[in-house]
């Protein structure tokens, strides 16, 4: 671009205001503020004049006002677009740790309106008109679904893992078996955590071999606690050998030391219908006698992210004076969803209330036929060279929950003869309201075990959408 084509493309540049005439510009401005709109002409028209100089910008085109309204107005949505927000899951994986695990049931949904709206008594007795703490605020509810004499909440598992480690075994050690020692989502390290909790790590058995009698061997004057940590996210298969959790209770109940459990998942209700047989529960640690357990709120429990850690009053209260419960304790939205949900197991509808539950008990007929229904609709709207096929596939769990389970399902396999596989999972992806599928052996799947039935239309008119055009 020479001087002359410059000078001519910076004099079609239309002004802040001749653009702020323009109808959908106006309608931001009401939406909005003034300011805000001409802050975004502004950076428009500047980027705009950099390229110019650069001689990037054609002098020819993308000048009309038309056309800079409508740039202008995209610009507008995607800086207004939240960073967090709803998606549509088609992958399949019920805990999605990238999705936000754990969809909440409707009358956590409502909980959290309701309290993200009002005051709350988070730490005020109503009964007594004075101050109180947040830390009791579930405690009775969970005392009575456990069968615990205390428990406590904390942001996350890790958190709980950690603050159980720092309060009770600080500057002692700790046994846990070689097997157990895991590494979960986000670099999560069993013996990191250990390190910096204070406590000192004492290995005992092989990778696929404990026995009673090597804990036994292990215990010396600095030890404080033996921990067994579920190992949520793979299995040992084969060669192996672990004591049965009532045994090492035992023992440990004999050599005078606390045993803790990392049980991870925190399934309360029995999988063992839905075909998965050996995710353990927490009411079965507890009644083998292990002194604290710990678990999440958002994989199994299917509820907020939250660390609930239960047993016996002796370890819970020293927990709870520790100063680093500050920075792990939870707000009000928080107790408010994790007390509805709860709720749900109290009362015994968990399996029509939990939404993951209820994914989990959706059986391979009910799947295929909700799937067979699905297709009708879709492939009616799909244009000429789309096919919606289906095939026999497996859902999974996930969230580092039941590594060995897979539930039959349905899938939908997407294909084109036009646009290409990838092309079709990112615009699905980058979508207005995002879909996410599967991207398998170059093949788009569907599974609509994970999308909720309101979500069907949303998920049909964006497949449409996707694969409506050529690359």
């Amino acid at each position: 671009m020479n001087v002359n084509d410059k000078k001519n493309s910076f004099r079609q540049i239309p002004g802040v205001d001749q653009l702020l005439l323009r109808t959908a510009i106006a309608d931001w401005v009401r939406r909005t503020s003034r300011e805000f709109v001409v802050s975004e002409i502004q950076a428009m028209l500047e980027d705009i004049r950099s390229r110019i100089r650069s001689g990037d910008q054609n002098p020819d085109q993308n000048l009309r006002p038309e056309y800079l309204e409508s740039v202008l107005v995209e610009n507008i949505r995607r800086h207004l677009r939240p960073n967090l927000r709803a998606v549509v899951n088609a992958t399949g994986v019920i805990l999605h740790t990238n999705l936000g695990r754990a969809p909440l049931s409707k009358m956590a949904q409502i909980t959290l309106s309701a309290h993200s709206a009002h005051y709350t008594n988070l730490e005020y007795d109503i009964n007594a008109g004075k101050r109180s703490h947040r830390d009791k605020l579930l405690e009775s509810t969970l005392q009575d679904i456990l069968g615990c004499e205390a428990a406590t909440v904390v942001n996350n598992n890790a958190a709980a893992v950690f603050i159980i480690l720092n309060t009770l075994a600080a500057g002692k050690e700790v046994i846990v078996s070689r097997g157990e020692l895991v590494e979960i989502g986000g670099s999560f390290r069993i013996p990191d955590i250990l390190s910096r909790s204070g406590a000192r790590l004492r290995e005992v058995g092989t990778t696929n071999k404990t026995r009673i009698q090597d804990y036994e061997n292990a215990i010396g004057s600095d030890t404080a606690m033996l921990l067994r940590v579920h190992p949520s996210n793979f299995r040992i298969r084969g060669f192996t050998e672990r004591p049965d959790l009532r045994d090492i209770a035992a023992f440990a109940r004999s050599a005078g030391l606390t045993l803790v459990e990392d049980i991870g998942s925190g399934c309360l209700h029995d999988m063992k219908p839905y075909g998965i047989p050996d995710e353990p529960l927490v009411l079965d640690s507890l009644s083998a006698g292990v002194d604290l357990i710990c678990f999440s709120g958002d994989k199994l429990l299917g509820g907020p992210q939250a660390g609930i850690i239960a047993g016996a009053r002796k370890l819970i209260d020293p927990i709870r004076r520790n100063p680093l419960m500050r920075t792990y304790r939870v707000d009000k939205l928080i107790y408010g969803a994790l007390e509805a949900t709860l709720a749900s197991y109290r009362t015994g509808r968990a399996a029509s209330e939990i939404p993951i539950v209820q994914m989990m008990a959706m059986t391979a007929g009910e799947i295929r036929n909700r799937t067979l229904r699905f297709r009708r609709r879709l492939q009616s709207r799909l244009p000429a060279g789309v096919q919606a096929v289906l095939s026999e596939g497996y859902s999974v769990v996930g969230g580092g929950s039941c590594p060995d389970c897979h539930l039959p399902t349905t899938l939908l396999a997407i294909e084109s003869d036009a646009v290409s596989p990838n092309t079709i999972e990112s615009r699905l992806r980058l979508q207005e309201k995002a879909i996410i599928v599967r991207l398998e052996e170059d093949k788009i799947l569907v599974d609509l075990r994970t999308v909720f039935p309101d979500q069907e239309k949303i998920l049909i008119e964006g497949l449409v959408e996707a694969v409506g055009s050529k690359n």
